[in-house]
């Protein structure tokens, strides 16, 4: 039986209809041609698939389309403010912490909500939120430096759509 979900998804309202056990990473890739969040583990423990709903780091891999009903969605392709990078996408391109990219949206993402809650985080800490995302390439040290520098430039007030 379909099911139809209004919620607000990277700022636009929208409407999706889909049987009760689809996910919210189907529903974002098949219907809504959203990309960013990747198909990784399907079982919620790689990180390619981190969106934030609320504000809050999901894994949309494992989480039913029912339980964002009403709820505001982000992912990496709705970061960016009238075509300027967020300050975390400026970073991993600075430091270029990534390889062959596949996990960069869902890191940037975690990297967001991290951010939000624990604007000037230690290195210490910025390891232990992002353990679970998993890089295989290991850009793990590009990646806490992109952290770090994005941190340091949204305290100083450069945000989105600022020059670095």
């Amino acid at each position: 039986m379909l099911e139809s979900v209004s919620c607000t998804v990277n700022g636009l309202e929208t409407s999706v209809t889909a049987g009760p056990d689809v996910s919210l990473l189907s529903v974002l890739r098949e219907q809504l041609d959203l990309t960013g969040p990747k198909i990784g583990c399907a079982e919620g423990s790689c990180g390619a698939c981190t969106v934030l709903v609320d504000g809050e780091l999901v894994r949309a891999c494992v989480t039913p389309l029912a339980a964002i009903a009403g709820r505001h969605v982000l992912t990496i392709e709705g970061l960016a403010l009238d075509q300027q990078l967020h300050p975390l996408q400026r970073a991993f391109l600075d430091t270029v912490a990534f390889q062959c990219g596949y996990c960069t949206p869902g890191m940037i993402m975690a990297a967001t909500a991290l951010l939000s809650h624990h604007p000037d985080p230690d290195q210490d800490m910025i390891v232990r939120f992002m353990q679970g995302n998993i890089c295989r390439c290991g850009m793990y040290a590009r990646i806490v430096r992109a952290i770090r520098q994005a941190a340091a430039e949204l305290r100083a007030g450069k945000g989105v759509g600022d020059e670095p």
